[in-house]
């Protein structure tokens, strides 16, 4: 008898996804219903190679970045101040490559108008899975490349745009950005860093603390301070109407540190090869950018590029887990039957891929929105009246839903691997890190919540009507009657979501309207992206109809039919729950009671004398 042993014995196949693009059909068509044909033959021998490059030299690079992380060396052997940030190698081959495969150009050369910014994102969703985190640098580096684009001045936009979108990756520049300071995390209104004119220099003077900087080794960065108003006696403002926005080399000519100290790098759950650093400025140069105190005006089109970024990169790594655990399904055999046989395997997995068919369409969405903002006249009525407000309500959607959605795919990703998935050789360990810090970056599920009920409030209700005509619009067409149910549902979606905003937008219930918030941004996001997923299963049935002796193309609209439905199925029921859960008019003073009264109360009534507490002290409590 031949017994097991680690060599001799049952050997498991391994997964493997050898093309994402090839082998994902959710994502080819989305581009084939959003491109035209021509631009879509045209790029997709790209999108196929980067594919190729990511699953063998960029999963090399990965592996080297996470195995040797950063490191600061603050101290040279005779003590002398250095703060010089070590990187791999690997970690520098990534931003000659970004620069190389067009990662950020594509979006500004606009060789495909409207259409480039559908291709740099179809290109860098498939790039993210072979870039490690390198897309963290990309994404402030497109959103700097536009704030300069609007804002900047003309020397800006020759010495520093032009290099932001260079595909030569001896010109090619990356950017950081530096907002977040101690006392205020999301809240700006409360930076301390103060920026005083230098006359000499005929620049800005920048002095303060940040206390996350994301890609600290960039060349540029962007950053928010409190501006001295030279014309009164150096004056500063209160809040976030004092802040103006900066841009500053972080060397200078020498190649030493442009007034910045690295105090410490960030120890972080996730995104370790990232280098994240809180960082100490003292003197350092910078010019303005846009006019004076118009800081957080003029950061908008970088929170809306990475908000985007923060979207796609969820759509990427739940696509990456959907194809991984359905390779795996295909291959893994338990109690005599594969598992894509398994009833209750198979239902979770086809959740999974739910999810992320409805969270492709949303994010396409935003970025074709963000493409014709970009390249088309901001003053024709489509993008003046439609895209611009609507892209700055959805994208706080769009990342907030992602990102929530994204971390708990990867737990089932984990899952639907059993034990192997709990390996860190996997690397699912390591996405499920990674993945988590989208739900934190560029503000919380809350902050961003309430941003979206600051948007719909600051408008009168207009960003809603909006939204409403939007979602109607989608809808409007589909009058076959395997559509009634759906836009029912949706329709009553909308009814609610409506009904709810418009019953608690006062100042006596703004409270109620708060606590709601987050069921607010779910049902809207769940809302259109059903929508959006309805308009994309009719596109599919028409394209089946013209070919209709094309078994593949007619399988396929039936799987977008079954995706749609099967998405906006109960939806208005779940929407209802989800609102009504959140803003009940009694919980939220439950909700004080219950987390904070009896604590207080006790502490109050049995507060003791000294800080010591003595058994008869614990007895009262109790």
């Amino acid at each position: 008898m031949v017994f097991a042993s680690a060599d001799v014995g049952f050997k498991q196949d391994v997964p493997e996804v050898q093309n994402t693009f090839l082998e994902d059909p959710v994502m080819v068509s989305v581009l084939e219903r959003l491109l035209p044909s021509k631009v879509l033959q045209e790029i997709s021998p790209d999108l196929v190679q980067i594919c190729e490059w990511a699953n063998t030299e960029g999963a090399a690079l990965t592996e080297r970045m996470e195995a040797d992380q950063p490191k600061l060396r603050q101290y040279d052997s005779w003590c002398r101040r250095v703060d010089e940030l070590l990187v791999t190698e690997a970690w520098k081959k990534q931003k000659e490559i970004a620069a190389r495969e067009g990662v950020v150009a594509i979006a500004y050369e606009r060789k495909y108008g409207e259409y480039s910014r559908i291709y740099q994102m179809a290109k860098l969703m498939l790039w993210t899975s072979g870039a490690g985190l390198y897309s963290c640098p990309i994404a402030m580096t497109d959103g700097c490349a536009r704030v300069i684009e609007v804002n900047g001045t003309q020397e800006m936009k020759d010495q520093v745009y032009t290099r932001l979108t260079s595909r030569d990756p001896r010109v090619f520049i990356t950017s950081g950005q530096w907002m977040t300071e101690r006392p205020g995390g999301s809240d700006v209104g409360r930076t301390e860093t103060q920026a005083v004119w230098n006359p000499s220099l005929q620049a800005w003077s920048i002095s303060g603390f940040k206390w996350f900087s994301s890609a600290t080794d960039a060349d540029v960065a962007m950053l928010l301070a409190r501006t001295h108003d030279p014309a009164n006696a150096g004056a500063m403002r209160d809040g976030s109407k004092g802040l103006s926005l900066y841009l500053a080399n972080v060397r200078d000519e020498q190649g030493k540190l442009n007034g910045v100290r690295i105090h410490r790098l960030k120890d972080k759950v996730g995104t370790k090869a990232l280098p994240t650093a809180e960082l100490e400025l003292d003197g350092l140069v910078a010019q303005q950018v846009g006019a004076s105190y118009r800081g957080v005006k003029n950061i908008s089109p970088i929170l809306n590029i990475t908000r985007v970024y923060c979207g796609m990169g969820c759509t990427a790594a739940m696509q990456r887990f959907v194809l991984g655990a359905k390779e795996y399904a295909r291959r893994r055999e338990v109690f005599g039957n594969l598992l894509k046989n398994q009833p209750l395997h198979l239902a979770t997995l086809a959740n999974m891929e739910l999810q992320y068919r409805a969270t492709s369409q949303f994010t396409f969405f935003c970025v074709a929105m963000l493409g014709r903002i970009e390249s088309l006249d901001n003053n024709l009525p489509q993008v003046k009246d439609r895209d611009i407000p609507l892209l700055r309500l959805l994208t706080p959607i769009l990342k907030v839903w992602s990102a929530k959605h994204a971390f708990a795919m990867s737990q089932e990703a984990m899952e639907a691997f059993g034990g192997q998935g709990y390996m860190e050789e996997t690397g699912l360990g390591r996405a499920m890190r990674d993945v988590l810090v989208n739900t934190i970056w560029e503000g919380t599920t809350n902050v961003l919540s309430l941003d979206v009920l600051r948007v719909m409030a600051e408008t009168g209700g207009d960003a809603l009507e909006l939204f409403i005509e939007t979602v109607r619009g989608f809808l409007a067409p589909l009058k076959a009657p395997e559509w009634a149910q759906s836009v029912k549902s949706l329709e009553e979606c909308l009814v609610l979501i409506s009904s709810h905003f418009n019953k608690y937008a006062t100042l006596e219930t703004r409270a109620l309207l708060e606590a709601s918030a987050r069921g607010l941004t779910f049902a809207m996001a769940d809302t259109i992206a059903g929508a959006l997923m309805c308009q994309h299963a009719a596109w599919s049935a028409a394209k089946a109809k013209v070919n209709a002796s094309n078994n593949t193309i007619a399988i396929e609209a039936n799987v977008d039919l079954i995706s749609a439905q099967r998405w906006c199925e109960g939806l208005d029921r779940k929407i209802a729950f989800q609102i009504s859960a959140l803003g009940n008019e009694n919980k939220y003073e439950e909700d004080k009671q219950m987390l904070f009264g009896l604590a207080d109360a006790r502490t109050l009534h049995t507060a003791p004398a000294s800080s010591s507490v003595s058994p008869a002290g614990i007895n009262a409590r109790l």
